[in-house]
């Protein structure tokens, strides 16, 4: 495998039971790239994403992460690896605070190691001591990515970014990512139904329907493509 690919999967099916969700899925994430898996609700994406993850078990394929064959392996020795997931509608503690749910997940516990993050979502420092079960759906969005971030991922997944969140939350989620990308060797794949924001966010995406790749390609040259424009961009 070549070294700057961090994630690699090789015909890939999945599913639950008998009933097969992916199809043989073939998909490569380099290193520091930020990537958008977008399609209709019910495309596939979210199951992929768990597949990955190691919460469902491929019929067949392989997932190579860093070189390393992970098909096999349980969720938690995956995060240990060094993948993060944020799934869809977020994963926090909502009887814990901002700051104690940080705490659950970070490696390291001093408040320099928080101010990275508070930097990034400002939202989040206002409301530190607030019950995260208190906050607005986009705060909690906001929280569950910096539950990811304290990890220090080498690879962070996002699960439909802006289901259920308006525009402004949803942009100023991209730009906290933006900045966090820049400014680190983190490679990112974005899940959405969003479609423009995602193509506008990464630099390559794959376009999954009925459980399976469909188009990829440079985002700039797909945002352009008459058949994403006539599918997903309303025109």
């Amino acid at each position: 495998m070549s070294s700057d690919h961090i994630l690699k999967i090789e015909s890939l099916s999945a599913g639950y039971g008998d009933l097969e969700m992916l199809h043989n899925i073939n998909m490569i994430l380099r290193r520091k790239e930020k990537v958008a898996l977008v399609g209709p609700n019910g495309a596939g994406k979210s199951t992929l994403i768990n597949t990955i993850g190691g919460l469902i078990k491929p019929k067949k394929g392989r997932i190579i992460f860093l070189g390393k064959d992970i098909t096999t392996l349980d969720p938690h020795e995956r995060a240990n690896l060094g993948i993060a997931i944020v799934p869809e509608g977020g994963r926090i503690f909502p009887r814990l605070t901002v700051y104690e749910n940080l705490i659950m997940s970070a490696k390291k516990k001093n408040e320099e190691y928080f101010k990275e993050i508070f930097d990034l979502f400002p939202k989040l420092r206002e409301r530190m001591n607030q019950l995260a079960g208190t906050l607005s759906g986009g705060e909690q969005r906001m929280l569950a990515i910096a539950r990811a971030l304290v990890q220090k991922p080498k690879l962070l997944i996002i699960d439909e970014l802006s289901l259920g969140l308006g525009p402004k939350i949803v942009s100023e989620i991209y730009k906290a990512l933006n900045n966090i990308w820049e400014t680190s060797d983190l490679t990112i794949l974005v899940s959405e139904q969003y479609v423009t924001k995602a193509l506008e966010f990464s630099d390559r995406a794959y376009v999954i329907e009925n459980g399976s790749v469909v188009l990829e390609g440079f985002s700039k040259e797909l945002i352009k493509d008459p058949r994403i424009i006539k599918a997903y961009l309303g025109v």
